[in-house]
C-alpha cells in the first residue's frame, strides 16, 4: 500500500521561507496528499485482468497563441488542455477533488484521453506545485499517460488555460517510486516557483490487488 494514512508527514515548507501564492492553498494540498500518497490510481481492474500494451493517443496539431514563456507567475485560471507533443498528448482537463476516504479521485476511466487537475491546488502557471494526474491504461485500452515514461529532462509541454494564456513547462526530472515507499514530501511539497507534477502508474501489474506497483512522476517548471 501507500504511505501510512494514519501518520501523514507534514507538508514541506517552500524554499527560503516563501509561501504559496494562493493564500495557503498548497498547505491544504500538502495535508491532503499526505493521506493520498500513491493511491490516486488504485484498482486498475481490466476485463481480462492483464496489463495492456502502451500506445500513444492520437493528437492534433494547432497553433497556440499567447504562450507564456518568461517563467513569471501567472494568475489563477482553470487549465483547459494539456499538450505534450513528444508523446502525442492533446487532452482536455477534468477537475478532481478529495474523496471521503481522503484519496484524490481518479479521472473517469471511461474517457482514456482525459487528465485531471486537483481544483483546490494551484493552477498550472501559478507559484506553487500544481498536480496533473492521468491513467496509464483502463479496463479497455491504453490511456492518456501510456507513454509518459518517454519524457526526459529538457522536453517541453504546455497547458492551455481558461484565461486564454498558455503556460509552457520544461521537464526537470522523471522518477519512478514504489507505491509502498512514495516520497510524498518531495512530490507534493510547495514550491517557490511555478511547478507541475505529472503523475501516473508504472511498474508491474499486480493481479492480486489489481493495481500497479509503482508511480511515475514527471517534475517540471514554468519557462
Amino acid at each position: 500500500m501507500a504511505a501510512d494514512p494514519s501518520s501523514p508527514p507534514p507538508a514541506a515548507p517552500a524554499p527560503d521561507g516563501q509561501t504559496s501564492g494562493r493564500g495557503g492553498r498548497l498547505t491544504l494540498w500538502g495535508v491532503a496528499f499526505a493521506f493520498l500518497a500513491v493511491t490516486v490510481f488504485g484498482g486498475h481492474q481490466r476485463a481480462d485482468d492483464t496489463p495492456g500494451a502502451p500506445r500513444a493517443p492520437v493528437a492534433t496539431e494547432a497553433a497556440r497563441a499567447d504562450t507564456h514563456r518568461d517563467g513569471k507567475e501567472l494568475p489563477h485560471a482553470r487549465p483547459t488542455r494539456l499538450l505534450i507533443p513528444k508523446i502525442s498528448v492533446d487532452a482536455p482537463f477534468t477537475g478532481l477533488s478529495i474523496l471521503p476516504s481522503g484519496q484524490l479521485e481518479p479521472p473517469p476511466a471511461a474517457n482514456t484521453n482525459l487528465v485531471g487537475w486537483y481544483t483546490e491546488g494551484v493552477s498550472p502557471g501559478e507559484t506553487g506545485t500544481a498536480i496533473i494526474a492521468g491513467h496509464v491504461d483502463t479496463t479497455t485500452s491504453a490511456a492518456v499517460f501510456a507513454n509518459l515514461y518517454e519524457l526526459e529532462p529538457g522536453d517541453r509541454f504546455s497547458v492551455d488555460r481558461a484565461d486564454g494564456r498558455t503556460a509552457t513547462f520544461v521537464v526537470d526530472d522523471t522518477e519512478t517510486y514504489p507505491k509502498d515507499d512514495f516520497p510524498s514530501e518531495r512530490v507534493y511539497a510547495d514550491a517557490a516557483r511555478p511547478e507541475v507534477r505529472l503523475i501516473t502508474c508504472a511498474g508491474d501489474y499486480d493481479h492480486a490487488v489489481k493495481d500497479y506497483t509503482d508511480n511515475l512522476v514527471v517534475f517540471a517548471h514554468l519557462v
